[in-house]
């Protein structure tokens, strides 16, 4: 099971963009949903989390500015940025455990690029 992660791209600091991210297959049904990004040089952070019972996490450097959400209707993961930063810039990752029918499982999307210039 994969996720494709859309929505990347290059912005100007202080604009804005909406990442989201799908299963590949509807037969994975997302119950937890985690963006994590990893800047050049640096080790993968976990930057929000929204669990099966609404309970989100962010990371204190977003926190105000992004926000994370999922439509269980379209199986689809979103992180909306606002705000955005030069330290923003990084490849984000969706990453969800979920289930396949009575199994668990876990999948990650290929990453997508965001690059915000000063």
């Amino acid at each position: 099971v994969q996720l494709q992660a859309s929505g990347g791209g290059l912005v100007q600091a202080g604009e804005s963009l909406r990442l989201s991210c799908a299963a590949s297959t509807r037969f994975f049904m997302i119950n937890d949903a985690n963006w994590y990004r990893q800047a050049p040089g640096q080790q993968r952070e976990l930057v929000a989390a929204l669990s099966r019972d609404r309970t989100t996490y962010y990371a204190d450097s977003v926190k105000g500015r992004f926000t994370i959400s999922r439509d269980k209707a379209k199986n689809t993961m979103y992180l909306q940025m606002n705000s955005l930063e030069p330290e923003d810039t990084a490849v984000y990752y969706c990453n969800a455990d979920g289930r396949i029918g009575t199994s668990r499982a876990n999948a990650w999307g290929q990453g997508t690029l965001v690059t915000v210039s000063s």
